[in-house]
């Protein structure tokens, strides 16, 4: 146990990927401080009343494909320090302007007949990923190693070819409309345009999770994530100490190693002086991706979906067909705002009691928009919403809306709204946040990066996190 001004680590921000990072060392047996800006733990992960009292919504993350199969969450006891994972019956769905929908749940089977004339063509893309998903998540989700053995190189060869594709290609195989809105929505994550080189991986990753292990949310909020790996933390001997806003890493206490939980933005402004050369250029020319705008609304009751099946999605795409999803993502990435975006959308007080008063919900909502716009996205989010749910506005009890401003100053790492920790296409996918061998590790052997802006990227799964500090135990903590 460290003394009150000496630790072998400090770890700045408290985000899931900081946490992660101080548990991994602080089960290897170092100490470990966390401190953290604001005054309440959790990044991304942080849950408030936005809206009326007694409603619970999530501010920034609600829905985590990747939370529960994370190789680093996985292997933790966060249950006892009281995280509960709820599975809603169906991961996802996506309506059409039909009445119909796409349901995507574990049951390949059912997902595949929800599908229409594509639902083979379907199963045979996405079992193989479903089958293979832990050796997916344990072998592809982290840092791009060159060297050494490949292990399984048929499963990771068969999923690698599928994955770098645009996901634009991969839909061509569909013929009907449900399948291929599926897989753009799916896509879409990677606030890319379709078109663009590993799309398909996003895509496949997440539906293949989806039939794996589901898309779970934490009893009680997002918050809950922080709070268990927070309590954990601490019973492996580890310190956090909110309220202190570090401009500098001078600042910090005695420390053999300092892991940041930082874009390059905030990197390059605490360390910088520590960070210069080669390096230091790569993390000025760091690009960040589109923003978002996001609503939260107090609704009297459930959403009044027309397929009544959608009550069953803890995730629904509000989008219509693949080319509308194509056409919102286009329209962001030449900085214009789209007429009808695609609109991101999570119901999770279907599944859990206690995010809003008996028979009320919370509903959490956010479209994609150029970094830092300043549009106010309010209307055309709604406008989605009840063109898949008539009447809807009319359960309205109350509304929060943040633009990329707010979504920025509330958690600094979402610079101009963008909530991925930095633009995720093919040349940043494996070089952020600098092109390195070990990307976790900077020039001065006793600095890391733990954020987001590094690989696997954006999401709730600790691996950023949890690879900064193996790093750092294969080097200065040794």
């Amino acid at each position: 146990m460290a003394t009150a001004s000496q630790y072998d680590a400090v770890v700045v921000g408290s985000g899931p990927n900081g946490l992660s990072a101080a548990i991994t060392l602080a089960r290897a047996g170092r100490s470990v401080l966390v401190v953290e800006a604001n005054d309440t733990i959790g990044g991304g992960t942080r849950s408030a009343a936005l809206t009326l009292p007694g409603f619970v919504h999530d501010v920034c993350s609600a829905i985590h494909p990747l939370g529960r199969s994370s190789p680093a969450f996985g292997g933790w006891p966060l249950a006892e320090h009281g995280l509960e994972w709820i599975e809603p019956p169906i991961a996802l769905g996506h309506p059409l302007d039909d009445g119909s929908a796409a349901l995507i749940s574990r049951d390949l089977v059912a997902s595949a007949a929800s599908l229409g004339v594509d639902g083979e063509r379907y199963a045979n893309l996405l079992g193989p990923v479903a089958r293979d998903w832990d050796l997916i998540a344990r072998e592809l989700l982290g840092p791009f190693r060159l060297h050494g053995p490949l292990r399984h190189p048929f499963a990771l060869g068969r999923f690698g070819l599928h994955a770098i594709q645009p996901v634009s290609l991969l839909i061509r195989r569909f013929r009907g409309p449900h399948a291929a809105a599926v897989l753009a929505g799916a896509g879409a994550h990677s606030f890319l345009r379709p078109e663009q080189l590993a799309t398909g991986a996003f895509a496949l990753s997440l539906l293949g999770a989806a039939h794996a292990v589901g898309w779970p949310i934490p009893r009680g909020g997002s918050q809950r994530i922080a709070d268990a790996l927070a309590s954990y933390l601490r019973s492996l001997g580890g310190e956090i100490r909110t309220g202190w806003r570090v401009e500098s890493i001078r600042e910090l206490p005695p420390h053999r190693a300092v892991l940041l939980d930082l874009t390059p933005r905030q990197v390059l402004a605490i360390a910088g002086e520590r960070l210069r050369g080669s390096y230091a250029r790569q993390l000025r020319r760091y690009r960040y991706g589109p923003g978002v705008f996001k609503i939260d609304l107090a609704l009297d009751g459930p959403i009044p979906w027309a397929d009544p099946d959608l009550v069953r999605a803890g995730t629904v795409h509000l989008a219509g067909t693949a080319q509308e999803v194509g056409a919102s993502a286009r329209a962001v990435a030449r900085g214009r705002i789209p007429k009808r975006p695609m609109v991101l959308l999570a119901q999770p007080s279907l599944f859990d009691s206690t995010r809003a008063p008996a028979g009320q919900h919370v509903v959490w909502a956010y479209c994609h928009i150029p970094n830092g716009s300043n549009a106010d996205m309010t209307e055309p989010i709604l406008a989605q919403l009840e063109r898949f749910a008539p009447g809807v506005r009319q359960r309205i009890l109350g509304r929060s809306t943040m633009d990329p401003a707010a979504i920025e100053a509330f958690n600094a790492n979402h610079v101009g709204g963008d909530i991925n920790g930095g633009l995720q296409d093919v040349r940043q996918l494996f070089t952020r946040p600098a092109m390195r061998w070990d990307p976790y590790s900077t020039p001065d052997p006793g600095i890391f990066i733990c954020s987001s802006s590094t690989p696997p990227g954006g999401g709730v799964h600790g691996l950023c996190g949890w690879h900064a500090a193996r790093s750092a135990l294969r080097g200065v903590l040794g």
